[in-house]
């Protein structure tokens, strides 16, 4: 079982950044890929970054390219989510996921944290 909790969501005006972080607790499976989805009201989940614990190797949705990076301390068993140059589109729910691998699509997770809400205005 691996447990996820993630932190800073918040509000912020549109051009700011905000930054989030996921700390997973494993006991005897950690998973390879670790990722960041986002679901506004009414839409689908969508997979926004991922990260693969062993390369480091990451990828990126188009909608936050060159805008949002993911990065890991793996000493740490965190997975960040920087988001600068905020957009009022970026607002959603953003959820840490964790699988063994290709976790950019929501079929491929095994687990999800709670969530932490980003809102970005106008």
């Amino acid at each position: 079982q691996v447990h996820l909790v993630e932190s800073g969501g918040g509000s912020v005006q549109a051009g700011g950044s905000l930054s989030l972080s996921c700390a997973a607790s494993a006991y005897s499976y950690r998973p390879n890929c670790m990722a960041w989805f986002r679901q506004a009201p009414g839409k689908e989940r969508e997979g926004v970054a991922r990260i693969y614990r062993d390369t480091g190797s990451t990828n990126y949705a188009d909608s936050v390219k060159g805008r949002f990076t993911i990065s890991q301390d793996n000493a740490k068993n965190t997975v960040y989510l920087q988001m600068n140059g905020l957009k009022p589109e970026d607002t959603a729910m953003y959820y840490c996921a964790a699988g063994p691998s290709g976790c950019l699509s929501a079929g491929y997770i095994d687990f999800w944290g709670q969530g932490t809400q980003v809102t970005v205005s106008s």
